[in-house]
């Protein structure tokens, strides 16, 4: 017998398969009409053939075989071959769909539905065909729609309701004809809607397929608004529920959860709508959710249930107003002038006693059109595509032209002495007199002795010479503070106590830890002092411990908080307790700044007390809402009505060990870095007493998320449907009558600035060059420093005195947002190193002259403003076109840059500090022609592309030598939304090519020597410091006389490797845990912002149960 031949036998086979097509395609038309019994037996030898052999059913089923058209005309006119594509893979069907299958079906499904009555066993694989095919074809629902299936689907489902074999294809049909939204409106216009609601059934272990598909069906088409409100108008809203619940009590194993998920959905998607909403709440459906999901709490799997039974409550939690008179800033400062137009002049145009916290336009909804979204996917393919990147080539390209003419300009000539003095004194001593002379740091800071000063009482220094202090929260004789006597101290805040004091005040001291060893550049008296000169417009008469003591940074590390898993649900739920058990809430008042005579309530010792009536300082309100809980309110920012995110606030009467909850309840984000690792700040002035004076990063069960309040539309730019966020944390407290501090980030006050300038001045040595100017007067007449630093020259001597004019020019600013503290201590670490006595420093000052203004928002960092001054204005969006008399600050360093441009001198580089609240590491913003025609879909020339590659050179440095710098995260591209910034304004308008943004987390890293900890002032600084370094090594290039040679270098240093990053400003990176940000799944008005959803889990399973939109979007 000869052996089995495998090429032979393939030969055979599909030779076999080759001429039963060949058979087929011969019988196709009348001949197949007349045989059908021979067409039967064709198909099914075909079918055996496909089932048993892998090899001939990819050649009938790929794409370019002519097997597929054969079978596809046999089945216009039979339905005997309906099989063939049924047994086939999830591949196969794409090719059937790709092939036209899919209409074919439809034209036998109304063929077949022509006989009468039409065959069961026909209507019964056409469907579960189709049910194969519906989630294969994107154009499955219009396609349906189109040859009228719709109907012929749901009667069948009308006359077989009780036959389970058919209705299960068909209800797995209607399920996919839903999908589509057209299709969704118009079935529940033809009742399919109520007739759902007969399928659906109480527990039984009967049928439960069936049920599944049909709860699927509903909830696809309760996603249209138009069939939420018949199912609420139908009264179905209180029967979900109590199928649900008869679910929930007798699914004791669990073995039906897809079921009671499929329940939830459909309440899910019925509660979309207001109507939805309140019928859910009168059924009481808040109570039985929330016990229904405190039972399924110690049950792991069932965590998709209690999501989304979360998802539901949060939604339709009434929506309440924000504890507040108005959402204007509890402080006024009546403007010079108000702008013609913009939010600033919104807000001055409101007429008085307008109730603006919310208004009944933010529950509005839009109506639904009824018109075809089929290509939904594409829509959202084209939305992810960022219309943000400027496309106009002609503001890619810095202007011709200056904007002003050199005579306006001329004044500031008076800012760059450097440029011009000869130096031509007998003796350096006596020539720093004369400099020194021009402005002094006291002549510009300092008040004059006995002068009494706005707002502040002058009864006495507070500080006396002994190192001890009587009330340090004084200034000007106004009772703050009492120290109690007894070896123990009591500190808290005191109303209207601007009579006499407690004579046991007066005898009691409180001994000041010297941290003169710790902090050279910090002294408590000189501070006070600091204060006295500064102007606010609360007329502050108190200083924050923490500002007088110091901050010295801890030696431990503090790693990124890891979360804790199912913490923001239990904080979602002690929220919901709230309505369910309404006596358990205090609700008490304890901290109000809209009573300005006395904002401290007083009670009987069983609250804490809250101030924040100190520099920097923001908390608007305290609610006690349960004994240790507490709402918190953040002021807006001053002029405006919203930017509530920086907080810096003074907490005293706690009891030790007792863990308390502090939810600040009107943050405006639609993200945060409190969900990613980090925590708040805390400052104990009990540990400062006992010689650790720091801050130090504190809280646990800390989360992020939309919570309940209702943010007006007039605070939202117009948005409607707004709520705020919620950031909450939980502490306790170690020492008993202490004084604690909580803030956004390591405070960095005014008066700070002022008193480190003043103790930098005393590290000037005869080879440094410092001068300090007034740039100008803010609106509230705080000054506005401006430090020159260079090195002297050598001699007097022509060359050296040449070389010394000719220095390049570096241009340094900081802390233009009030809450970005971060950026004020990268500059003392600028600073601090640029003053320092080492040689790597004297190089750089050798090698530059620095000007640098290193707070350029000095009154909304007095008055504790995240983002505006006291024009109610981002100042970093106007340097397009300043005001002087609104942002003076920013119209005169303007003017220095446009002095610098015209006079052929603009600086080498230009960098502004920032802090970014929502990305870790450091990182910079830059600008770059070819990078930003690379991100968009513009066309240009290879002469609109030309660009010195300079521009990456400075940051690729910082990545190769300091450890936080992170260079992935870098981007270069050019922004509409950014246009009027510094950094874009002075690459385009002052020629700098070197012009960026820097940007420090206010979290931590997840990179380098520093990843996954939390960023600290020591990493700050040391950023500031290594910024210095980095401009070093960039004169070493930029020194070099071979312009060819340098860009080799620069080349050489960017690396070709380093891709092109794009990261919007105010972006979110992705992240690999899933965070619930939002209250809602399906917002009615929409959500512009990206928000993740759900609770880490770490099964990828269950990836539905993490997204409210059933997407795990990324950005």
């Amino acid at each position: 017998m000869s052996a089995f031949n495998p090429y032979v036998f393939k030969k055979y086979f599909n030779s076999r398969v080759l001429m039963l097509l060949g058979q087929l395609e011969r019988l196709n038309g009348e001949a197949m009409m007349r045989d059908v019994e021979t067409a039967r037996q064709v198909t099914t030898k075909i079918l055996h053939l496909i089932q048993t052999q892998e090899k001939s059913g990819k050649e009938v089923m790929s794409k370019g075989s002519s097997g597929m058209e054969v079978i596809l005309a046999s089945l216009e006119v039979t339905s005997f071959a309906l099989l063939l594509c049924v047994s086939g893979r999830g591949r196969r069907v794409g090719v059937f769909v790709s092939k036209g299958g899919t209409g074919v079906l439809f034209q036998i499904l109304n063929t077949a539905n022509k006989d009468m009555p039409p065959s069961e066993e026909l209507m019964l694989q056409l469907h579960s065909l189709l049910a194969k095919v519906g989630p294969k074809d994107r154009k499955f629902g219009v396609k349906a729609r189109l040859s009228g299936a719709l109907n012929i689907t749901v009667n069948l489902i009308k006359q077989n309701i009780q036959n389970t074999k058919l209705l299960l294809p068909c209800l797995q049909v209607l399920r996919a004809y839903s999908t589509n939204s057209v299709n969704a409106i118009s079935l529940g216009k033809n009742g399919v809607v109520e007739l759902m609601f007969k399928i659906v059934a109480p527990y039984s272990k009967k049928n439960t397929s069936l049920l599944k598909v049909a709860l699927d069906a509903l909830g696809a088409l309760l996603k249209s608004k138009t069939n939420a409100r018949r199912a609420v108008d139908g009264g179905h809203v209180p029967v979900m529920l109590a199928l649900y619940l008869d679910w929930h009590r007798n699914d004791t194993r669990h073995r039906y959860m897809l079921i009671r998920k499929g329940f939830l959905v459909c309440l899910r998607n019925i509660t979309n709508i207001k109507l939805g909403r309140k019928a859910f709440i009168e059924a009481d459906g808040m109570r039985i959710l929330y016990n229904s999901s405190t039972e399924c709490l110690p049950v792991r799997t069932l965590d998709p249930l209690v999501n989304t039974s979360s998802l539901i409550m949060r939604k339709c939690f009434p929506k309440n107003r924000l504890p507040l008179p108005t959402i204007k800033s509890a402080f006024h400062y009546q403007l010079p002038h108000v702008p013609a137009a913009g939010p600033v002049a919104q807000l001055y145009s409101q007429p008085p006693g307008v109730d603006d916290v919310v208004d009944e336009s933010d529950d509005n909804e839009e109506t639904e059109a009824d018109t075809d979204s089929e290509n939904e996917e594409d829509e959202k393919d084209h939305g992810t595509a960022n219309d943000d990147i400027e496309t106009d080539l002609n503001k890619l390209h810095p202007k011709k032209s200056p904007s002003r003419l050199f005579e306006e300009l001329r004044v500031y000539e008076r800012f760059f002495l450097e440029l011009s003095e000869d130096f031509q004194v007998s003796a350096r001593t006596s020539l720093w007199v004369e400099l020194l002379n021009i402005a002094t740091l006291n002549d510009i800071f300092l008040a004059p002795a006995g002068e009494a000063l706005k707002g502040v009482k002058q009864e006495g220094s507070p500080v006396s010479a002994t190192r001890h202090i009587q009330s340090p929260l004084l200034l000007g004789g106004i009772a703050a503070r009492r120290v109690g006597g007894g070896g123990g101290s009591n500190w808290g805040s005191d109303c209207g106590s601007e009579g006499a004091e407690d004579e046991s005040v007066e005898g009691a001291v409180l001994e000041v830890p010297d941290t003169a060893l710790l902090l050279p550049l910090h002294d408590p008296d000189l501070y006070v002092e600091m204060v006295k000169g500064t102007n606010s417009v609360p007329q502050y008469a108190e200083v924050a411990y923490p500002d007088y003591f110091g901050h010295v940074a801890p030696t431990f590390r503090e790693p990124l908080l890891d979360r804790v898993y199912g913490v923001q649900r239990s904080k979602i739920f002690q929220d919901i307790e709230r309505l369910i058990h309404p006596n358990d809430i205090l609700d008490k008042v304890v901290y109000d700044l809209d009573i300005p005579s006395c904002p401290v309530i007083e009670d009987n010792g069983e609250s804490l007390k809250f101030n924040s009536q100190f520099e920097s300082g923001n908390l608007r309100k305290a609610v006690q809402v349960r004994k240790y809980e507490y709402d918190l309110v953040l002021n807006s920012d001053i002029n405006s009505n919203h930017y509530h995110q920086w907080f810096y606030f003074e907490v005293s009467g706690m009891r030790v060990g007792t863990m308390y909850r502090f939810n600040i309840i009107n943050c405006e984000k639609s993200n945060s870095q409190f969900n990613y690792g980090m925590q708040v700040l805390m400052y104990s002035v009990q540990e400062a007493i006992s010689g650790r004076p720091r801050w130090v990063r504190t809280g646990t069960d800390i989360c992020y998320y939309k919570n309940h309040f209702a943010r007006s539309s007039i605070a939202a730019g117009g948005q409607k449907g707004k709520s705020y966020y919620t950031l909450t944390f939980s502490t306790n407290f170690s020492h008993k009558d202490d004084v604690c501090y909580f803030a956004y980030h390591y405070p960095y006050t005014y008066s700070t600035l002022k008193m480190h300038l003043s103790k930098l001045e005393a590290l000037r040595t005869p080879e440094i060059y410092l001068r300090q100017d007034v740039l100008c007067e803010t609106l509230s007449g705080n000054s506005c420093p401006l430090l020159t630093i260079t090195a002297m020259p050598e001699s007097n001597s022509n060359d050296h005195i040449c070389q010394f004019r000719n220095r390049p020019l570096i241009f340094l600013s900081a802390r233009v947002h009030p809450g970005e503290t971060n950026a004020s201590w990268v500059m003392k670490g600028t600073l601090e190193f640029l003053m320092g006595p080492s040689p790597l420093a004297a190089s750089l000052r050798e090698a530059y002259i620095f000007k640098i203004v290193p707070m350029l928002n000095p009154d909304g960092v007095v008055n504790g403003n995240h983002r505006c001054s006291l024009s109610g204005e981002d100042l970093n969006r106007q340097w397009q076109n300043p005001n002087p008399e609104l942002h003076p600050t920013i119209y005169h360093t303007k003017s220095l840059l446009q002095y610098l441009a015209h006079i052929q001198r603009a600086p080498l580089v230009f960098c502004d500090y920032h802090g970014h609240s929502r990305k870790k590491n450091v990182f910079m913003y830059g600008c770059s022609v070819k990078e930003t025609v690379w991100q968009s879909n513009i066309s240009a020339t290879s002469s609109d592309l030309q660009e010195d590659l300079g521009y990456r050179t400075l940051p690729k440095i910082l990545s190769q030598i300091a450890p936080a710098f992170s260079m992935a995260s870098c981007s270069f591209v050019v922004e509409r939304s950014k246009e009027s910034t510094a950094r874009v304004v002075v690459w385009r308008e002052i020629g700098v090519q070197r012009s960026y943004t820097m940007e420090s987390t206010l979290c931590g890293c997840d990179q380098g020597k520093y990843k996954g900890l939390q960023i600290g002032t020591r990493e700050l600084e040391e950023m500031g410091a290594q910024f210095c370094m980095a401009l070093l090594r960039l004169k070493r290039l930029t020194g070099l006389r071979n312009h060819q040679h340098l860009l080799d270098l620069e080349s050489d240093i960017i690396g070709t490797s380093c891709p092109t990053t794009y990261v919007m400003e105010e972006d979110e990176p992705s992240f690999m845990e899933a965070i619930d940000y939002s209250a809602e799944s399906n917002d009615e008005d929409g959500e512009p912002e990206n928000e993740h959803a759900g609770e880490v889990h770490d099964n990828p399973d269950h990836i539905d149960q993490l997204s409210d939109s059933e997407n795990n979007h990324r950005e």
